[in-house]
């Protein structure tokens, strides 16, 4: 899947960070991350959560929490 870059009328871009794009040559950057992936001990899963918590998705595999991320967010 291609990275995509989109920009407010503002100037303001947005995308699912990733280093195929050099976003540091367009200006100054913020970043804000849309989840977060952590293990889960308990019941042995990776977790996609929500900055307020909720938890997303959930797979055995980190690599298909990131691609689901990459799916959802990549917009």
């Amino acid at each position: 899947m291609n990275p995509v870059l989109t920009f407010e009328l503002d100037g303001t871009g947005h995308c699912l960070h990733t280093d195929a794009i050099p976003l540091q040559s367009i200006g100054t950057l913020e970043i804000h991350r849309a989840t977060s992936i952590e293990f889960n001990s308990a019941v042995q899963q990776w977790e996609v959560k929500a900055n307020d918590g909720a938890i997303l998705f959930v797979d055995p595999s980190r690599s298909c929490c990131l691609a689901w991320e990459l799916d959802r967010f990549n917009l």
